[in-house]
């Protein structure tokens, strides 16, 4: 069971394909996620215990150097964010129950916040997209009662508010069944 998450966010895809090889290389990790996102940059996401995905991060950023844009671990990271960045989260009875959305500016931030958001309170983490398609913005999806969505949102956007990183949050109270099940 993976303990910890590393993102790399770097400027090159050469320079991220390089990377990605040193990270396998220097540790016992599971890629997650290793493509281009919008902007011509791109994205690694690595898992494994804490010792493996900081030793590959460290390798991964000596071969990145100058293309480096943001790296992020996350110790003891929240088990629903890995079926959340896959997009394997499976929920049974979505109608009527409340809607929270965070976006923002950069893949990396949404990781965090929707790390914090989990942890926080009583909610299913729906989707975590990260910058495919939407001009290199991040955004997460979160479900569950009006307060516990309420507080995960709050949570997630204290995680990132020294980044100035976020664009914007919103809370649906009783979200419909059909723009649920449009999310699913």
């Amino acid at each position: 069971m993976a303990h910890s998450i590393g993102v790399m966010e770097l400027s090159s895809i050469a320079a991220g394909y390089q990377t990605e090889d040193a990270m396998l290389k220097a540790a016992d990790i599971t890629i997650l996620v290793a493509r281009t996102i919008c902007s011509g940059k791109f994205l690694i996401i690595a898992s494994g215990s804490v010792s493996a995905v900081n030793a590959s991060l460290e390798a991964g950023e000596m071969v990145a150097g100058s293309y480096l844009i943001e790296k992020l671990t996350i110790a003891n990271v929240e088990q629903q964010l890995f079926a959340a960045i896959a997009g394997t989260v499976t929920v049974s009875d979505v109608s009527f129950r409340a809607l929270g959305i965070v976006e923002t500016f950069a893949a990396t931030p949404i990781i965090e916040a929707a790390d914090a958001a989990a942890k926080a309170a009583d909610v299913t983490l729906l989707r975590v997209h990260v910058s495919m398609a939407i001009g290199g913005k991040g955004y997460f999806l979160v479900t569950g009662d009006v307060a516990a969505v309420e507080a995960a949102v709050d949570a997630a956007c204290s995680a990132i508010e020294l980044s100035g990183m976020l664009v914007n949050r919103v809370v649906i109270p009783a979200a419909t069944k059909e723009l649920m099940q449009e999310l699913l």
